[in-house]
């Protein structure tokens, strides 16, 4: 299935015909806050399935292009981010650690937005902001040390993900926490519906232009080694989000560009960047110097 959030916290299937309205088995009402019915449907979800597919089947859809799609998971307890997952990205960024050895760090809830958003660019002068593409995971279950080879039962679906910093040398976490730096969507494709997730091609546009191409079958730390890490080290809920590292090719993106992110089998998004009034910090009153330079790829 599909699981999508439109129109103000509504909830809905994406089918072939377009989106069927489930907010009344999903007991998600407008206006709700904080909007958690998505976080309850997650929970829920293997009791709440035979009415789901029902509703699937007897329902009248509407055109996807009638709603605004919203981000599907609001409110997550936690967006769990690994840094440096593919060892083209380590070099480009001349990394010399890599996830499996460096752990992950916390993107906060409120970086989270959905593809009708903006991304909007904070005001700091002197600095870029770049893209990257990531596949997101969003956990089904409550869990605490699972082992790897249980990993696909803490696993409710996946999204494309986007993960937005500001570059410079200042702590990651606070170059990665603004709003809408977290764009997660179009919908979530569940875990049932994609049998080789360790085998999803994902690319990144701007204005047309092919920035980032991978395969998740790349990623240095594997899904079952992220969800076992992170459940290493503190309880999953259901709709908590990985954010499952990104490929080389990372840029900047300007006011006025579109973003596209495509992931084989999870979906689309595009993002359109525009240039914000708020965000200026004296952390980043000085422009980054040096530039970064990526270095030469000698073994994709």
């Amino acid at each position: 299935m599909k699981v999508a959030r439109f129109d103000n916290g509504r909830i809905g299937l994406v089918v072939d015909a377009g989106l069927i309205d489930i907010s009344d088995i999903a007991g998600a009402g407008t206006g709700e806050w904080p909007d958690t019915a998505s976080l309850r449907l997650i929970r829920d979800f293997a009791a709440l399935r035979p009415q789901l597919e029902l509703a699937a089947q007897t329902r009248q859809a509407v055109p996807l292009d009638s709603v605004r799609l919203e981000t599907p998971v609001p409110w997550p307890s936690k967006v769990i981010a690994y840094p440096v997952n593919y060892h083209a990205h380590g070099k480009e960024m001349g990394a010399g650690y890599r996830a499996k050895n460096q752990g992950f760090f916390l993107k906060p809830p409120s970086s989270v937005s959905g593809p009708a958003d903006a991304i909007e660019l904070p005001l700091v002068p002197g600095r870029e902001v770049h893209h990257e593409a990531e596949l997101g995971i969003i956990i089904g279950k409550q869990c605490r040390d699972l082992a790897p080879e249980n990993w696909r039962e803490a696993v409710f679906g996946y999204a494309c993900l986007m993960d937005m910093v500001v570059r410079g040398r200042e702590e990651r976490v606070f170059r990665k926490a603004y709003d809408t730096f977290c764009p997660v969507g179009p919908w979530i494709v569940t875990a049932d519906e994609i049998d080789r997730p360790d085998q999803l091609s994902m690319k990144l546009w701007v204005n047309g232009e092919l920035r980032q191409a991978a395969n998740t079958r790349d990623l240095v730390l594997d899904i079952p080694g992220m969800v076992a890490t992170a459940s290493a080290v503190m309880t999953l809920y259901p709709g908590d989000i990985i954010a499952t590292g990104t490929p080389e090719g990372v840029g900047p993106v300007v006011d006025g560009d579109l973003v596209r992110i495509v992931i084989d089998q999870v979906g689309e998004m595009n993002l359109r960047v525009i240039q914000g009034s708020r965000g200026a910090t004296e952390v980043f009153a000085d422009a980054y110097v040096p530039p970064i330079v990526k270095q030469e790829l000698t073994d994709r």
